[in-house]
């Protein structure tokens, strides 16, 4: 009898990955960096290599490819768990690697009355989407996996789970979005009902509750706020249940309302989030506050804001227009 066939690289991987809890969008993205690593070093294998092939990769990104630091660190991120995780190399001193060049660019912001003239393009979910997101400075992930437990309309507050680098953080419910949302709920309830009706899998739960809480996923309060209208498989469980609603479902509306407003920057809906932190801090709302409802590690990172609003030449008079 023959011995079974070891596990393929890429799929090694994603098994470490899934045991160690992280999201499905990291294990895409280390997923496809490493393949780019193995392509780049013509299709060897990273064990043959070693850990110092790393450094040729990150400067060609650096050099030649002209990416950002966000990238470069990225993908340092991803091979260090290939190796250290994955093939269990020790991947110690990799010596001086060439920084990916800062750029920093100021965030593209609507004013308010460019906001409202988007809003006046949108209609239905799209529309209660959009004022959510420039309503509360969500990220547009966060908010289509806002779960049904996570909204407290009595202290007027939205628990925002497992944001950016797996942080929890609290952030504020406007007043103008309490009957819209509770008309939402209505709706996701519609979807609910049939769902248990027809006794489909819960909606999948992070982590390990679902193993822990194995019948969570089927009671309400797990429930997606924005529930997708038909069916999907699971990438990682295979189990055909209800997901949350895409990217698609507001990006779309989202652009044809910016054309159709006539406004000429470069909006997508995470402008919406720059938008709001801009316009608390126009309202005198301190850095500190805005840094938490945004859930920024650093407040050098909500510092960016400033500079949007303190541009250099505003408030000064041009000498063309002087009398």
């Amino acid at each position: 009898m023959s011995s079974p066939t070891p596990p393929k690289l890429l799929d090694r991987v994603r098994t470490s990955i899934r045991q160690r809890g992280y999201s499905y969008r990291t294990e895409e993205s280390y997923i496809a960096i490493i393949r780019r690593f193995i392509h780049f070093h013509h299709k060897k294998h990273p064990a043959d290599l070693g850990p110092q092939a790393i450094v040729p990769y990150l400067s060609w990104l650096a050099d030649e490819r002209h990416c950002s630091p966000s990238t470069q660190k990225s993908a340092l991120c991803a091979l260090v768990f290939l190796y250290v995780n994955v093939l269990n190399i020790p991947v110690g001193d990799l010596g001086e690697i060439p920084k990916a060049k800062v750029q920093r660019r100021l965030p593209v912001v609507l004013t308010r009355a460019e906001v409202r003239a988007v809003f006046s393009h949108l209609q239905d979910q799209p529309l209660l989407m959009a004022r959510l997101l420039y309503g509360t400075g969500m990220r547009l992930a966060e908010m289509l996996s806002l779960r049904i437990k996570d909204i407290d309309f009595s202290s007027r507050s939205i628990l925002v789970r497992h944001g950016k680098g797996g942080k929890d953080r609290v952030t504020i419910l406007p007043d103008n979005l309490i009957d819209p949302l509770r008309q939402q709920y209505a709706k996701a309830r519609a979807f609910f009902d049939v769902d248990r009706a027809q006794d489909l899998p819960g909606v999948h739960l992070p982590y390990a509750l679902e193993r822990k809480y194995p019948t969570a996923g089927k009671s309400w309060a797990w429930f997606w706020v924005f529930p997708a209208n038909g069916l999907s498989t699971d990438p990682r469980s295979r189990l055909v249940r209800r997901h949350h609603e895409g990217d698609f479902t507001i990006q779309r509306p989202f652009r044809a309302a910016v054309t159709a407003a006539g406004i000429t920057k470069n909006a997508t809906c995470h402008t919406l989030r720059h938008a709001f932190a801009t316009h608390l801090l126009e309202s005198n709302y301190d850095l500190r506050t805005i840094q938490e409802l945004l859930g920024h590690s650093h407040v050098s990172t909500t510092e960016i804001y400033t500079h949007v609003i303190n541009r250099p030449g505003r408030g000064v008079r041009s000498p063309l227009d002087e009398p």
